[in-house]
């Protein structure tokens, strides 16, 4: 433990952020992250606990206490052991370190009664370095196995379980439907966010280490026609189900839950009214240098986001970068309170109000509220019919007297996701759960196999739509029973 008192004397320090006024004319990340010396005193709050209950937290159980403490020694071999610490459970800091909302710190002991050690920003800091200073470098096997595995998606889930089975000495092919690498790291999360750099960075990394990749590759197929017709898909080749298993060893199925939740009310098909998954997707492909033939934009329009949740709040700030004219969030929930009671939540995630970089750019949050019908003239929407409502006896109820009228020229659904694209696990005959995901277990020893034979399923895919680190945390799980799979044994980390 670097300071024994380090957490009576130190305060949090946040991360800082660029003006509003500049950082929404572009679509470039805007955080300030923490100098070496900042990070060194936030690394010396840690409290080195006997039981380190942010491990736990931490759904990739990253070995915290350990990498603050290096941080706070701060000699550059310091560093660079810290960065070997954080790998060991986490192949993507870069990315968690940005869009992860930080259980391990709602978990930190010190957030029974004081601001919890920033440890998502020391993460940041750590990867940060470590690039700039040559630590990453490519791993390739020293010993090929002769065996071959197709993964199926290059989102998180996907990209870790890659890494990790080639490091294993397995030929890995990752097959993705879009044009460029990364799923939804790359076309869901707003660049203002995550840079798509970091994506390539690591692309780059993993194709030294031996992983191939196939863009513009659909696997099984695309729905006809409903709301899965409306996902993203660049693919000009597709392949089968029976032509993957029969070329490869082992195939792994680590697409996201792709299928956006809808509202099927009065009004919905009236044009202007869209899912969050056309409308993010678009501007990424943008800034990436794609033309597109018509984009939805939010230029001088009164916007509604119907959701209140992370993708909510980027469609909140891509529009305000659009030229809004206003920008209104809905959420069905109650609002929460500011503050958690922390003596009944702790350790757990707490149900508290989270207001977003993207809601101080400028945003309207409306709580409790429904939405009851589309409203327009000559097929586009012009507006929204809502009530209030209340949550009792496990179901939502309309209060009387509450109806109201908003205007909107562009709508936003953005209420989460249901489930995968069926129609690839039917391709493979892959068994589905109750909500319509890969049915798979978790058990060390026989986790993540489904139903069909050496194929095996992680991530969105079997357990819904979730957080980019527990996709990590599930693609490392499941690469670890492909090898054993493969190999009768496995020395990689569960």
């Amino acid at each position: 433990m670097g300071k024994v008192t380090g957490f009576l004397e130190i305060d949090r320090l946040e991360e800082g952020y660029e003006p509003v006024a500049q950082r929404v004319k572009n679509y470039k990340e805007f955080v300030i992250g923490l100098n070496t010396e900042q990070a060194k005193l936030q690394g010396a709050r840690c409290m080195d606990c006997g039981t380190p209950f942010c491990n736990n937290g931490c759904p990739v159980n990253n070995i915290i206490p350990d990498f603050n403490d290096l941080v706070y020694r701060g000699r550059p071999q310091d560093w660079a052991q810290a960065i070997k610490v954080l790998h060991s459970t986490n192949n993507f800091p870069e990315f968690t370190g940005r869009i992860c909302p930080a259980p391990c710190e709602a978990a930190c002991t010190l957030n029974v009664n004081n601001d919890p050690v920033g440890i998502k920003s020391i993460e940041h800091a750590i990867i940060d370095r470590a690039w700039a200073e040559g630590w990453v470098q490519p791993q390739p096997a020293a010993v090929k196995t002769g065996k071959s595995v197709a993964v199926v998606g290059s989102g998180p889930s996907g990209l870790a379980a890659a890494q990790q089975l080639a490091r294993a000495g397995h030929a890995v092919t990752v097959f993705e439907k879009n044009s460029r690498v990364g799923g939804l790291l790359r076309y869901g999360i707003p660049d203002f966010k995550l840079e798509k750099s970091h994506i390539d960075r690591r692309v780059a990394q993993m194709q030294a280490e031996g992983v191939e990749f196939r863009t513009g590759v659909l696997v099984g197929a695309m729905p006809a026609e409903g709301a899965g017709a409306k996902v993203t898909n660049d693919a000009q080749l597709t392949i089968s189900a029976d032509e993957l298993k029969s070329q490869f060893d082992a195939v792994l199925l680590a697409g996201g839950a792709e299928l956006s939740r809808d509202l099927p009310v009065p009004g919905r098909e009236l044009d202007g009214v869209h899912f969050a998954m056309e409308f993010l997707p678009q501007q990424n492909k943008v800034n990436a240098g794609d033309t597109l033939a018509q984009q939805i934009r939010a230029d001088g329009k009164h916007v509604i986001v119907i959701g209140g949740g992370d993708t909510g709040s980027d469609c909140v700030g891509t529009s305000n970068r659009h030229g809004a004219a206003s920008v209104t969030q809905f959420e069905v929930m109650p609002q929460p309170p500011a503050v958690e009671n922390r003596p009944l939540t702790w350790p757990y995630w707490p149900i508290k109000l989270r207001t977003s970089s993207s809601h101080d750019e400028g945003c309207v949050r409306e709580f409790a509220i429904a939405t009851k019908a589309f409203t327009g003239s000559d097929g586009k929407v012009s507006g929204l019919k809502t009530v209030q409502v209340e949550f009792k006896d496990g179901k939502f109820s309309d209060v009387p007297g509450t109806e109201r009228d908003y205007p909107a020229d562009l709508v936003l659904l953005a209420m989460g996701f249901v489930h995968p694209l069926e129609t690839v696990l039917r391709a493979f005959g892959v068994d589905r759960d109750a909500r319509g995901n890969a049915k798979a277990g978790t058990e060390d020893g026989s986790g993540y196999r489904t139903n069909v034979d050496k194929v095996f399923a992680a991530g969105d895919m079997r357990r819904g739509q979730s957080l980019v680190v527990w996709a990590i945390r599930e693609g490392r799980q499941a690469a670890r029973e492909v090898d054993r799979f493969l190999m009768g044994d496995t020395t990689l980390p569960r």
